[in-house]
């Protein structure tokens, strides 16, 4: 079997990437080797929508995290994807954050955030008494969506657009050929002009099949966990559907999301994963997610909680310090993205931009 494009991994990053080319023109092959498309780290995480707010200006996380953001709403609008701009809290619980949330804010313009505003303890204890802060950043952009509605539309454009999907398909290995690549798919192979290494947690592993030092690059995946606790019925919550804390290293900090069931979780929070297959959640973290949250939820008590979910981070520092989004095409022919974590959901359709217009150019 021969293809122009085999994408491997069907991630939403993955599916929006196989969507672009197809609709590009180039003949796409995309495969998961789960049963289904987007049930690992796209699955996983808070469906938030974010807007640009944490990441250095000028690099590919911030860019792609703006950009994407405008693109994906107004796909999830056009395609009738469940989502909503709910906008998003941001506190200095105490006089001593709100430096960190001053710099914040002049991060997020100078990454092109639009829509923020100040709102003073005198606003938060009117319109969020819940709350306890001494000001908030408010982030009228942010938003939700439904994570699996939105691979399901990308992949239905993907496949209207000529692109097969195929699931329950692993890779083996990649062998370079003159004019492409010889991709090992258990039994069978596939000839493929390009490759596009999307494989998440796995895309490491991608590579140096391929015969890249993932070491020497730094392209190593540290994976981090992310446990999320439910609130229940008795627990208090605020009004806005997202607030959050100053963020930390590894992660934004413990916060709270309103889903669009309307389910409250209070998470991630973020530390090395024992394992790929650790996605259990200890019930035992709740008195510390309790504490976390308290901060600025006051009365939240353990027993509010009932654990939830886990998801993993592909990150590339083991430290859980900041790394940017790669996407990187090495050797030629063959291009990788790696550590796309938080804000991969919402940086989708711009990273899916970037590589099809590299490809699409060499066609």
């Amino acid at each position: 079997m021969e293809v122009e494009t085999l994408v491997i991994g069907g991630g939403v990053v993955g599916v929006a990437t196989a969507r672009a080319l197809a609709r590009g023109g180039l003949r796409v092959l995309l495969v998961e080797r789960h049963a289904r498309l987007g049930t690992e780290t796209t699955s996983r995480n808070s469906g938030v929508i974010h807007a640009g707010l944490y990441y250095p200006a000028g690099s590919r996380k911030a860019r792609a995290c703006v950009a994407g953001r405008r693109a994906l709403q107004a796909f999830a609008a056009a395609a009738g994807v469940d989502h909503r701009r709910t906008g998003k809290l941001v506190l200095a619980t105490d006089a001593t954050e709100d430096a960190a949330l001053e710099a914040l804010a002049e991060r997020a313009r100078a990454n092109g955030v639009d829509e923020l505003s100040w709102r003073s303890a005198s606003w938060l204890a009117k319109h969020e008494p819940r709350l306890r802060a001494v000001r908030a950043l408010d982030v009228g952009v942010s938003g939700v969506i439904d994570a699996h509605g939105l691979v399901a539309a990308l992949a239905r454009d993907a496949r209207d657009h000529g692109a097969d999907l195929v699931t329950g398909v692993a890779v083996d290995g990649l062998e370079r050929l003159p004019q492409g690549w010889r991709v090992r798919l258990g039994p069978e192979t596939v000839a493929s002009h390009f490759v596009v290494n999307a494989a998440g947690l796995g895309a490491d592993r991608v590579a140096a099949s391929a015969g890249v030092d993932v070491d020497a690059r730094g392209w190593r995946v540290h994976p981090w966990k992310g446990s999320y606790f439910a609130l229940a019925a008795s627990a208090p919550r605020p009004e806005r559907p997202l607030v959050y804390p100053l963020p930390v290293t590894g992660g934004l900090g413990v916060h709270l999301t309103r889903d669009l069931a309307g389910q409250t979780l209070a998470g991630p929070d973020a530390a090395p994963a024992a394992a790929m297959d650790d996605l259990d959640v200890d019930p035992g973290r709740a008195a510390a997610f309790a504490a976390a949250v308290g901060r600025y939820l006051p009365g939240l008590r353990p027993e509010h909680l009932r654990p939830g979910y886990v998801g993993l981070r592909p990150k590339l520092r083991a430290d859980g310090a900041f790394a940017d989004f790669v996407v990187e095409e090495e050797p030629p022919g063959l291009v990788h993205l790696l550590g796309i974590e938080s804000p991969g959901l919402t940086a989708a359709l711009a990273l899916a931009d970037e590589v099809a217009a590299l490809l699409l150019a060499r066609r």
